[in-house]
């Protein structure tokens, strides 16, 4: 369970860095406003999602053997 747990941490730090790279994205790099909002939109799902499952992980505590 524990390694669950840490692989799942891992992919939610991995959601928050594409989530990172899309906002840079969507604010520097892209002209269309269409495309922009759309960036930003799955940015910011990816970073409410990768933070809720983070939540999940710190608050559920202690692994038992």
């Amino acid at each position: 369970m524990a390694l669950m747990k840490m692989w799942f941490s891992f992919g939610a730090m991995g959601m928050m860095f594409i989530a990172i790279l899309f906002i840079l994205m969507s604010r520097h790099k892209i002209s269309n406003p269409f495309l922009k909002g759309i960036t930003a939109f799955i940015a910011y799902s990816f970073m409410i999602v990768s933070g809720l499952i983070i939540f999940v992980v710190v608050f559920s505590g202690p692994v038992s053997k």
